[in-house]
């Protein structure tokens, strides 16, 4: 019987195996197909993959803190992830591990539409970052011209009709590195900033874990409760039983949010369609995701 795993530390928080084993049900999948939660620290990350492997697993969704080690020990990556420098999804055949990144598709699914400014702050340096930095400088846009955008590209340059990111994170050399890693300012268009100034941005996205225990996000990041504006869409990749504390402030300026959850469902789509190549059904991964 074909296995699914998500692998994390920690993990049991996650909201994958509800939304995936949903999905496989809705699909007539569920007497054939599984997914569970596996949690493995760093030291035993590499080791726990290949094990899941060995034992006929067919993938598995790689979240914090492996999402660079992922990429590492895969035999094969797709452009995407290869670009990032991050995968969230590993592919096994044999002994081969086949690694890509849908937290970048995911993210641009996530978004509403119309976002008419064009400039965009990333906060953190993690690999979801990466994707988010990467998808955001590199997107497409349908031909109609409006967002949201839905597929990305790479590009050696500032071509094509990609957001201008600028990158924050509490240790500024990772943020540096980040940034120079994925292209710079020539590939970019922004630059790692202090103290940005928030109601310039189209899109706000959040991908450290600030909030994820209840820490405060106004004392955490460099971002004011009173400083969203109307009009601005406002990303948080933590999620809950309830908006966040950021999330709220965000709305409660006139901001559109989205919620991690909604960016989980759609990679998680992503990564679902890769395994088994079929349509995934977003309606019944979301209500699982949100129960």
């Amino acid at each position: 019987m074909p296995r699914l795993a998500v692998i994390g530390f920690p993990v049991a928080h996650s909201r994958s195996p509800a939304m995936q084993n949903a999905a496989l049900e809705t699909l007539g999948l569920a007497g054939e197909w599984s997914y569970r939660a596996v949690e493995a620290t760093p030291a035993a990350f590499e080791m726990t993959v290949r094990e899941l492997a060995s034992l006929g697993y067919a993938g598995v969704n790689v979240t914090v803190p492996h999402k660079e080690a992922a990429l590492a020990l895969a035999d094969e990556a797709s452009d995407a992830a290869r670009a990032i420098g991050a995968a969230n999804t590993l592919s096994f055949s044999g002994k081969r591990i086949a690694a890509d990144n849908t937290d970048a598709a995911g993210l641009l699914a996530s978004l509403p539409g119309p976002i008419p400014n064009p400039r965009a702050l990333v906060l953190g340096a993690g690999g979801a970052a990466r994707a988010a930095i990467w998808a955001l400088a590199h997107a497409e846009p349908p031909p109609d011209g409006n967002l949201p955008f839905v597929t990305q590209r790479v590009t050696k340059g500032r071509e094509g009709p990609g957001f201008q990111v600028d990158v924050w994170n509490r240790t500024r050399s990772r943020a540096e590195a980040v940034f120079e890693q994925l292209g710079g300012p020539a590939s970019l268009g922004g630059a790692v900033v202090e103290a940005p100034a928030q109601s310039a941005y189209g899109i706000v996205v959040n991908t450290t874990a600030v909030g994820l225990h209840g820490e405060d996000p106004f004392a955490e990041l460099p971002l004011d409760p009173a400083a969203f504006a109307a009009g601005q869409v406002v990303v948080d990749m933590v999620y809950g039983d309830r908006p966040s504390a950021l999330l709220a402030a965000a709305a409660a300026a006139g901001a559109t949010t989205v919620d991690g959850l909604e960016v989980l469902v759609q990679q998680g789509a992503l990564s679902l369609r890769t395994w088994t190549g079929l349509e995934p059904p977003i309606e019944a991964m979301r209500a699982a995701a949100r129960a």
